[in-house]
């Protein structure tokens, strides 16, 4: 009898880990050789970024505002030459819909040679708790990488924008570095 239940509790135990495994849960090592640098995310929208330094002509307004302006025009600046590298190339109206979404861009560091494989984890406003992801790979890669996610199109339009996201990085099948939003559970 014991040894029914014990058996059988092996087995219980041993599916449940499969299907751990099967839904895309890897076993987390977190590695110091492996590190994310910086996110950088981007979100390119139809309608075109205002113009805060142009509000209005008013004379007393044009002392107090003077560093307000100046500061505004370089954070725009740096806005719109984005928009602009993002758009590039694209003429017609459907090559500009395929281009807006959300755009994001992680720097890593590998301190060894290793095979990494980034992954980009992302829940998006219409499909609430569905996790989707991205993969890129690379072998034998070390130093300063920098990888690019896109969110765009139909994608975009069809599914809403990605509330959470977390995105890892895997050597061996283990996640070595991990770098998440604040939403992510």
């Amino acid at each position: 009898m014991r040894f029914t239940c014990a058996v059988a509790l092996l087995l219980s135990v041993s599916s449940v880990s499969g299907a751990d495994t099967e839904q895309g849960k890897l076993p987390q090592a977190l590695n110091p050789d492996f590190q994310f640098r910086k996110a950088k995310i981007y979100s390119l929208s139809q309608n075109l970024p205002r113009n805060r330094g142009q509000r209005g002509n008013n004379p007393a307004n044009q002392t107090s505002k003077a560093n307000f302006k100046s500061s505004s025009v370089i954070q725009e600046a740096s806005l719109n030459f984005e928009r602009s590298y993002r758009m590039y190339g694209a003429v017609t109206a459907l090559d500009q819909r395929q281009r807006f979404g959300q755009y994001f861009d992680f720097f890593w560091r590998a301190k060894r040679p290793s095979d990494v494989t980034v992954r980009f984890e992302y829940k998006q406003e219409k499909l609430r708790a569905f996790v989707q992801a991205k993969e890129q790979a690379y072998q034998n890669v070390h130093g300063t990488n920098r990888s690019e996610f896109r969110v765009v199109g139909d994608e975009y339009f069809d599914d809403g924008q990605v509330l959470a996201w977390r995105c890892l990085l895997i050597e061996h099948g283990r996640i070595v570095a991990e770098k998440r939003s604040f939403l992510w559970d």
